[in-house]
């Protein structure tokens, strides 16, 4: 497939028991079983330094949520749009992307995949069917955290089916997990330091070809995590 990411091992994601507190610290002990992945593949823009931006990030699950923390360093946040629904791609903010059952293929405008836009604000943006930008601040809980340059970002994503409508959005409940489950998955982050557009789009997944903007539109270039059952008792 065009655009498609190398193939790469699969990212292990341990049981989270109890659920992370979703409050932007990442202090909970499920977070210490999860390993750091970076957030190190530029998709757009020019070069950058470490100063400018680096991040890095984390997995776990509970058989309702995927959970996701974010540690970002940026030396300029921006959202300069009060309307959420406005220019979202332009403004910084985390991006997941989330393939529930791991078909791949194309998702612009449907929901075989998700590319959820999380704003500073908590907002919540993916395009729908009628190629328009829709709010789905039900589907991912977040809060962040701002630390000198340092963003901590925690997030609770629940799962939803391709079959999504979201002008029915009642219609259509969360996807239970389970472990061994594979699900389609990657993490990018929208930079801008004070453009009328971003400068940079930093992903989790090296993108083949010239056009590594993709994700958005294909799932394909997304990774693979693979969700661990819980450790045996050792009783």
């Amino acid at each position: 497939m065009a655009g498609a990411a190398p193939a790469g091992p699969e990212c292990q994601v341990p049981l989270a028991s109890p659920a992370p507190v979703i409050d932007g610290r990442g202090t909970e002990a499920a977070w210490a079983r999860a390993e750091w992945r970076p957030l190190d593949q530029r998709w757009l823009g020019p070069a950058t330094t470490a100063a400018d931006f680096s991040g890095r990030y984390k997995v776990v699950w509970t058989p309702e949520r995927l959970y996701v923390l974010a540690e970002i360093t940026d030396d300029v946040e921006q959202d300069t749009h009060a309307d959420p629904l406005e220019r979202w791609w332009d403004d910084d903010c985390l991006e997941i992307f989330v393939d529930p059952d791991r078909s791949r293929g194309e998702h612009q405008y449907n929901h075989n995949a998700w590319a959820y836009h999380v704003a500073l604000d908590g907002h919540v943006v993916d395009l729908g069917r009628d190629r328009q930008g829709h709010l789905f601040d039900e589907h991912v809980r977040s809060r962040r955290t701002r630390r000198g340059q340092v963003s901590t970002w925690e997030a609770a994503v629940a799962l939803y089916p391709d079959t999504y409508d979201e002008h029915k959005p009642a219609a259509s409940r969360p996807l239970p997990l389970r472990a061994g489950q594979p699900i389609g998955f990657a993490l990018a982050y929208c930079d801008n330091d004070g453009s009328a557009e971003r400068e940079n789009f930093f992903g989790s997944e090296p993108v083949a070809g010239a056009d590594k903007n993709r994700g958005w539109i294909d799932a394909g270039i997304f990774g693979r995590l693979r969700l661990v059952p819980p450790a045996p008792s050792t009783r």
